[in-house]
């Protein structure tokens, strides 16, 4: 067995409940906290009634750079000592940038990956605590928050170990008031952050047992959270799904799925979830066929037969592959075309995506080809 490491936030609370807990956890790490939220507040009121935020940014969609500095000024002008996100992945990663923006001399894209300048963050950051009330991102758990750039048409990340949370705070019963296509969506990007991870070059014994284990819980709860948003043992089920995907991405990296949808994000403007639900199979068969072409002895393979046991049953490759397809049908799940990707952006987005982060962990090196087929395949 070769080293590893691992990180991820300084404290984890989850369970039904456990959101309770967010007034006295925030109020241990600051006095003056700053609060980030989706564009509806009224769907965070009734858990920040005690919070006593001395400022608030809410998000409009998918956060921007141009949000980001938004939010940094309003985070400044308050003079916050701790920042607070309570929403999807897209509100908590928005959390995260400002909680170590604040400090930072620069402007939030000095410090973006491929695009920016790729300046060094600041070794230390304001604390800050995410409440998460979808089941997707993982970003609870995470220490990069992702950024679009409309000028650029491309999705990037912000990355240091001092933007994880000092308090992960995962309560099911926030998710119960998820729309099917949301659920669907967000539990799409749960998996595939179990999947990726657990057949990453970069993996290591304890991601893969973290990783396993969220397949198991995706299996169990993802379609039953669909068909019946009230399930809390479903949306419990999802939840853990999530929380356990972030601390495998965090620990081992991704794969060709993220490195694609980073690029597809960027240009068609699409929810990352969905984009994830319609590239799963097919680049997680792509995977497949690649290695057994031309790396027989990768250990992905190995791991792509442990995920189908986890995720049907079953040591079958096949079966994995036909039961992430069925899935995505079962979902509704759109595809590129519908997200609206157009055949003439498909030589853009493997140019960019072949320089992706995510692409490193990949267990194998596509060849554009195999990527242009992935599009046509999603």
């Amino acid at each position: 067995m070769t080293g590893f490491s691992f990180a991820t936030a300084a404290a984890i609370r989850f369970g039904v409940g456990a959101v309770e807990a967010l007034a006295d956890e925030a109020g241990r790490l600051g006095r003056r906290p700053f609060l980030v939220t989706g564009s509806n507040r009224g769907r965070t009121d009734p858990v920040t009634g005690e919070l006593g935020e001395v400022g608030h940014f809410a998000l409009d969609g998918e956060p921007t750079f141009d949000d980001a500095t938004a939010a940094v000024a309003a985070a400044r002008a308050c003079e916050a000592d701790v920042v607070v996100g309570i929403g999807g992945g897209a509100v908590l990663d928005l959390a995260k940038a400002v909680a170590i923006l604040v400090g930072a001399d620069g402007e939030p894209l000095d410090y973006a990956e491929v695009i920016g300048a790729g300046h060094r963050l600041p070794a230390t950051s304001l604390p800050f605590v995410a409440v998460p009330t979808t089941a997707g991102t993982g970003s609870e758990v995470t220490a990069n928050a992702v950024l679009s750039s409309p000028v650029h048409r491309v999705k990037v990340s912000l990355r240091s170990p001092s933007m994880l949370a000092r308090v992960a705070i995962v309560d099911p019963a926030l998710t119960v008031t998820c729309p099917p296509q949301v659920t669907a969506q967000s539990g799409m990007d749960a998996l595939t952050q179990c999947l990726e991870p657990l057949t990453s070059r970069m993996t290591n014994p304890l991601v893969e047992a973290l990783a396993l284990a969220g397949l198991r819980s995706a299996s169990r709860g993802l379609m039953r959270a669909y068909d019946d948003g009230r399930d809390l043992a479903a949306r419990t089920d999802v939840a853990f799904c999530s929380l356990m995907g972030g601390l495998s991405l965090a620990n081992a990296k991704l794969g060709a799925v993220h490195g694609l949808a980073g690029v597809l994000g960027g240009i068609t403007g699409a929810p990352h979830g969905a984009i994830c639900a319609a590239l799963l199979a097919p680049t997680t068969a792509a995977n497949i066929s690649a290695m057994s072409e031309r790396d027989p002895d990768n250990p992905a393979l190995a791991g792509y037969l442990l995920g189908a046991e986890a995720l049907t049953g079953v040591l079958s490759l096949p079966s994995l592959l036909d039961w992430l397809s069925d899935l995505a049908a079962r979902l509704d799940s759109p595809t590129l075309a519908e997200l609206g990707l157009r055949s003439a952006d498909h030589d853009e987005v493997v140019a960019k995506a072949v320089r992706a982060s995510s692409m490193k962990g990949n267990p194998i090196d596509l060849t554009e080809e195999e990527l242009h087929q992935v599009l046509a395949a999603a």
